[in-house]
């Protein structure tokens, strides 16, 4: 229990989260009442949340997106991610979002922004918890659509969208026909991010940092396929921000305290790597447990916990200047949250 409490304790950021993912199955069922969706026939609402691969996850994913119209709605689902997020000592987040599944159900992109904006505020106000959004193409959508994606971007940008991610199916989609999406984003000083290296092979990694040119890759879990590039991406410290949940969930990969789990291999090999929660509802998980899930499958201390920790923060988009100062005091903060842990576990050695 001092670990767990430990983990929820120290200030972390959540860099890889999906609004639609983070609708919690009560809320779901309460907007789709509100908005006339139908919904699956079940006996409880945690029922629809099931699948084990990925396509039928993002089924799922845009049923319950479905469910959200006004901006209220948005407000709501958006308000309650980021108190999760905060619950579990996240004091900063970048968060994905999917404009094109509310524009196919006569949404204006203004409204998801209105809503979303006014709940960032607020959960600012009431929490102290900073956030910045992320717009994310659905690569199966193609190019063009993504071009109309990126003018909707640009037309509407306020210092609250941070920058653009490519997401969905990987696999029949690879990353190399969306170089020129990635470049007028690029030269629009928009921060760039893409689904790589999930479900589609190392390949992707690759082709996601020299022809897109992003930031940072989101899952990339088949580096470990290519030793070169994994010897490349040491080097160069790419950041990849894994999910350890959504894996056990909807990938091959389902033992997270398997030797050969490639969590297991990135931390090994000495990558770069942030923790996320995904779509924290879906897998009935949350930022602070993904922690505990890896430190108790890869047996992970209170040090090597911290240095996940301010990975994130040097991973977010924050300004420099922000990050100098935050890890500095997230690093006395943390040290301070070691300091009683072990006093809790000498106690505990002493009265046994």
């Amino acid at each position: 229990m001092a670990l767990e409490a430990f983990i929820r304790n120290i200030p972390k950021t959540e860099i890889h989260l999906h609004l639609e993912g983070a609708i919690n199955p009560e809320t779901f069922l309460k907007l789709s009442r509100k908005n006339k969706l139908e919904v699956p026939d079940h006996k409880n609402v945690s029922e629809i949340y099931q699948y084990d691969n990925l396509l039928d996850f993002l089924k799922v994913y845009n049923m319950a997106s479905r469910s959200v119209i006004d901006a209220d709605d948005f407000h709501l689902i958006t308000y309650e991610m980021l108190q999760a997020c905060a619950n579990s000592g996240a004091r900063y987040v970048e968060f994905f979002f999917s404009p094109h599944v509310h524009l196919e159900c006569g949404v204006a992109y203004q409204t998801m922004l209105a809503g979303m904006f006014r709940a960032m505020d607020d959960i600012e106000t009431d929490f102290g918890l900073i956030s910045r959004l992320i717009p994310a193409h659905n690569r199966e959508l193609g190019l063009e659509r993504g071009f109309e994606f990126l003018d909707m971007v640009l037309a509407h940008r306020t210092d609250k969208v941070i920058g653009i991610g490519l997401d969905f199916d990987e696999t029949p989609f690879p990353p190399a026909q969306f170089k020129p999406l990635f470049d007028r984003a690029r030269q629009a000083g928009l921060h760039r991010t893409a689904h790589a290296g999930e479900g589609g092979p190392a390949s992707n990694v690759r082709d996601s940092l020299d022809l897109l040119k992003v930031e940072r890759i989101d899952h990339g879990y088949r580096v470990m396929e290519d030793l070169d590039l994994v010897a490349r991406c040491r080097a160069d410290r790419t950041v990849f921000t894994i999910c350890p949940s959504s894996t056990v969930g909807v990938t091959i990969w389902r033992d997270l305290a398997a030797k050969d789990h490639p969590i297991r291999q990135m931390i090994e090999a000495g990558l770069t790597i942030v923790v996320a929660a995904d779509d924290p509802p879906m897998f009935e998980t949350d930022l602070a447990n993904e922690y505990q899930m890896l430190a108790t499958n890869m047996n992970l201390d209170a040090a090597a916990l911290k240095t996940l920790a301010l990975n994130s923060l040097e991973a977010s988009w924050l300004d420099e200047s922000v990050k100098r100062d935050w890890r500095a005091s997230w690093s006395r903060e943390i040290d301070e949250q070691i300091a009683l842990l072990d006093a809790e576990n000498s106690d505990a050695l002493t009265s046994a």
